[in-house]
């Protein structure tokens, strides 16, 4: 007898899903079981949360849904915030949670929440699997949805009578993903035209040039016609930084040049940019920029992001539209000194009497990493360092959560990224977004991961204190003490280092950064 878990399961199969992450709970007692007897392995995570930043890294990396699930009430909860930081994160990413029997919830009952309702404004798309019979639409619609671009996260509910009942239904074959049309042609040369127009025309690469796989575009145009790059943090590998048109970040250099540069600059050809990853009011505040908007779905509305042509299209149909329509070399690099400075800057290797600070820090690890390495960034003030400081040479290679901002992403992220791609990787984090999910260092050595965690620690949430000191001369409720790491990791059979000078901290990133063991690396801040 087939159970509507035994098909929801296949259904998961047919959708090419090898891992789900969650923590196991009585009420998906039988989605636990009919995952046991299938191809898929299901991972038990230290916290729901862990098991909702796996998923999420692996849609950012793969382009397929990850899966998390786990059992109801505060099993749900404890999955939001990872789902939530897919959704804002624009991640592919299906949460599959656990409900107590219909019977009982019309009424007041033991853990029962309307968690449909919870995660409605969360999700792209949300719904409890009501019968068994509708179990194959279901599936199919998450991650139909979770994977159409722009992606996002859904949500499925699953009671436990449900799933325990008998149903004789198959999975609705996948088809290959909805293509989106090419650009219109009039469209494509009146974007061409501001552009040629232009003195000072720059890209803005967001996360959707990384996540569209459009990068070959942008370096095609950028080598072409002269194009200058800037990049939001989550657009970070969109073009090499070591390319001439590369200005990285917008907040990059020691003055923040990259950020100067597109404010001279007089028209922005945004890539995939999402309001929501960096305010143009930063970048546009008098209104005076000419705007060319390429997407998958028209610009967001507002007064300081208002484009003069959209392109709504397939990204990268849209911007070879774009180049067929500039002569050669039409647009010239017209900072291209400035990329040498910042460059230099972000590599040169600190003196042996420099500060131990972080962004002192990252040449070294930078070296020790290949170009197709992962450094999956947790969110603190070492995130702004990264972001601004470290420099990226292949789209999807520097992981930065900037939707949601969520702490805590980087060590259940960096597991997930270990199991998605044959690089190394590292989980770049701060002393607090450490311990907030420093668990999943177990489940790490249960599935025989080998990742380099690297800890920056400054006893502090220490972005906090800097944005109180900005505002008002001092912070407060910010300090924190750390444990000894170093015996916190041996006590999982995990290598471990306490470097205290820079030749020390080099030696440590060589030998851990490409082992194919796991390692901690606490690294004190001065």
């Amino acid at each position: 007898m087939q159970t509507a878990s035994d098909l929801l399961v296949s259904c998961l199969e047919a959708e090419g899903v090898d891992r789900v992450f969650g923590v196991p709970g009585e009420e998906i007692e039988d989605l636990l079981f009919s995952l046991r007897d299938s191809s898929i392995r299901f991972v038990p995570t230290r916290h729901e949360q862990g098991a909702a930043f796996m998923a999420d890294v692996h849609g950012r990396l793969t382009g397929e849904a990850g899966v998390c699930c786990s059992t109801l009430g505060p099993g749900a909860t404890n999955l939001i915030t990872g789902v939530a930081d897919a959704q804002l994160d624009k991640s592919p990413v299906v949460a599959i949670t656990g409900q107590g029997s219909r019977e009982r919830l019309h009424k007041e009952s033991h853990q029962a929440l309307d968690i449909v309702d919870v995660f409605e404004p969360l999700v792209a798309w949300n719904s409890q699997i009501a019968e068994p019979e509708i179990t194959p639409e279901s599936v199919r619609k998450a991650f139909k949805t979770a994977e159409y671009e722009k992606p996002g996260a859904t949500h499925l509910e699953f009671p436990e009578d449900v799933a325990s009942e008998a149903v004789d239904a198959d999975p609705i074959p996948t088809r290959d993903p909805v293509r989106r049309p090419d650009p219109d042609a009039e469209s494509a040369r009146r974007a061409a035209r501001l552009i040629e127009a232009a003195d000072r025309p720059i890209v803005l690469a967001g996360n959707g040039a990384v996540r569209t796989r459009t990068s070959e575009h942008i370096r095609a145009i950028v080598d072409r016609v002269g194009i200058p790059v800037v990049e939001t943090y989550m657009g970070k590998g969109s073009i090499s930084d070591r390319e001439p048109a590369s200005l990285m970040t917008l907040d990059s250099g020691p003055e923040g040049e990259a950020e100067l540069a597109i404010e001279r600059a007089d028209c922005v050809v945004a890539v995939g940019y999402d309001i929501a990853e960096h305010d143009p009011a930063g970048w546009n505040p008098d209104l005076e920029k000419t705007i060319v908007h390429v997407d998958y779905e028209p610009a967001e509305v507002y007064r300081h992001y208002n484009p003069d042509v959209e392109i709504v299209a397939d990204v990268g149909a849209a911007l070879s539209a774009i180049d067929e329509r500039l002569p050669d070399e039409a647009c010239s690099l017209w900072c291209g000194d400035l990329h040498d400075r910042l460059l230099e800057a972000v590599t040169e290797a600190p003196a042996a009497d420099d500060p131990v600070t972080v962004r002192n820090a990252l040449p070294l690890l930078r070296e020790t990493m290949a170009d197709s390495d992962v450094l999956v960034s947790d969110v603190g003030s070492h995130k702004m360092a990264i972001a601004q400081s470290f420099p990226t040479y292949e789209p999807n290679t520097c992981v930065i959560s900037n939707g949601l901002a969520s702490m805590g992403i980087a060590v259940p992220g960096a597991l997930a990224a270990d199991l998605a791609v044959d690089s190394n990787v590292v989980a770049g984090t701060g002393d607090g977004g450490f311990m907030m999910n420093a668990a999943e260092l177990e489940t790490a050595t249960r599935l025989s991961c080998g990742f380099t965690t690297v800890v920056f620690d400054d006893e502090d949430y220490g972005l906090i204190s800097e944005k109180q000191r900005e505002h008002r001369g001092e912070h407060v409720g910010t300090a924190l003490t750390t444990p000894d790491l170093v015996t916190f990791a041996e006590s999982f059979g995990i290598e471990a280092y306490r470097p205290d000078t820079w030749a020390e901290i080099e030696a440590a990133f060589a030998e851990a950064v490409p082992s194919d063991e796991l390692a901690v690396i606490h690294v004190r801040l001065e």
